[in-house]
């Protein structure tokens, strides 16, 4: 996921997003806790993928101004 598709959404598709890629680290984290995780490397680009949508979100808000 690159910063510059994510600054095409709107609010709300970024919101959705946003949700969605925070239910998967849940999961990811769950499943790492538990040793039921394959991919350990999808933890961190799950990571990534959380702070850049925070990022963008927060410059669509403006709240950094």
């Amino acid at each position: 996921m690159k910063a510059a598709d994510l600054r095409d959404l709107t609010l709300d598709e970024l919101g959705a997003k946003l949700k969605e890629v925070s239910e998967e680290l849940f999961n990811l984290n769950f499943q790492h806790s538990s040793q039921q995780l394959d991919n350990t490397a999808r933890l961190g680009q799950a990571k990534k993928d959380l702070a850049r949508l925070k990022t963008v979100l927060r410059e669509k808000t403006g709240e950094n101004q």
